[in-house]
């Protein structure tokens, strides 16, 4: 036998042959959970410096709401000079200037504005598949479906009323649009309760109590829904978020410090949830305040940003909404700004 055959003869034993197996079974399997990974489990994020492109001077005041349209559109609903007072009692005078300003995602220019004379106390904004655009307005007690250049279509609510029966709210907070045209509104920092209306814009039903009880809410801040239909619910002061039915029927919670306290929340196309936690709002800083990326079970993958002024940090992570490029712009309500994130697959 040759040193050649000899060399051959070792390579292919039994036992060489059984340990080649096991590695080929190890490193399919490991392509496989790459097939069917998510994005939160592959993907994390780096500010996009500079966007938006804002005139010199020009200050957004709190951004309370956002949300994106089909087109990459970013929809942002802010305060201006309005300030929620240290009283808790709210104005209903009209804001002077544009509360609803509208940026090309890719550019950060400002593509169009409006809302002016017409909000008090700006709070939620989400686009639906139809590229309507849905406001709650907290000071003037109403919820609103517009066009999305800007026309009026429906009002919920009596101005300036705050109630408790199927006709009014009490500061609502949010509004999500199922698949089929109903919607729900998380009602909101007074009501404790998430509401179902028919297209229409007739009651259905609701469902919520104060407590912390699964089921029980203590100030409902944001309300999605995903492809499922499953409603989820930011319960921010019992700092988790709640999962139902489409009739409100429980069935998980989210809850620990990786998730904080959620503010508003984001499902990605594949499932993942970005959550904006606004931190604990404490009489000094420090503080915390990031965004919570979780997979469709509920695990928390990572974090990103943290407390601060900064290009990347929050004051306090209001609002998160995230684009069909899978951009994610976070709202800073304290910091009066919105961020855009991008992903950095090279990470």
């Amino acid at each position: 036998m040759n040193r050649y055959t000899r060399l051959l003869s070792i390579r292919w034993t039994p036992v060489l042959c059984l340990v080649l197996v096991a590695m080929a079974a190890v490193a399919f399997a490991s392509l496989a959970r790459g097939a069917t990974s998510t994005k939160a489990e592959a993907v994390h994020y780096r500010v996009d410096h500079g966007w938006p492109q804002l005139p010199p001077g020009r200050d957004l005041g709190g951004v309370s709401g956002l949300d994106v349209d089909a087109q990459g559109n970013v929809f942002v609903f802010h305060r201006n000079d309005r300030v929620w007072p240290q009283s808790n009692v709210l104005s209903t005078e009209p804001i002077a200037l544009p509360t609803v300003t509208v940026f090309d995602g890719r550019t950060g220019r400002i593509l169009s504005e409006w809302g002016a004379n017409t909000f008090a106390m700006p709070h939620g904004l989400t686009v639906d598949a139809r590229g309507n655009v849905w406001l709650t307005d907290v000071a003037l007690q109403q919820v609103y479906e517009y066009s999305h250049d800007g026309r009026l279509l429906m009002t919920l609510g009596t101005r300036g009323v705050a109630g408790s029966d199927s006709t009014h709210f009490n500061r609502p907070t949010e509004v999500a649009v199922a698949q089929d045209g109903s919607f729900y509104v998380s009602d909101g920092y007074r009501n404790t309760r998430i509401m179902k209306f028919s297209p229409e814009g007739r009651f259905l039903f609701q469902w919520g109590t104060p407590g912390n009880k699964p089921g029980q809410f203590d100030v409902p801040h944001c309300v999605k829904v995903d492809r499922e239909g499953r409603v989820f619910v930011c319960d921010r002061s019992n700092t988790r978020v709640q999962i139902f039915d489409a009739q409100g029927h429980f069935l998980a919670q989210w809850k620990g410090a990786g998730i904080g306290r959620p503010y508003d929340m984001a499902i990605a196309q594949d499932g993942s949830v970005f959550i904006a936690d606004g931190g604990d709002q404490p009489d000094a800083p420090p503080d915390r305040s990031g965004v919570a990326v979780v997979a469709p079970d509920g695990k928390v993958v990572h974090r990103f940003g943290r407390w601060g002024n900064y290009d990347g940090q929050f004051e306090m992570a209001h609002d998160i909404a995230i684009g069909p490029d899978d951009a994610v712009y976070v709202g800073d309500i304290t910091g009066k700004r919105i961020q855009k994130f991008v992903p950095n697959r090279h990470l």
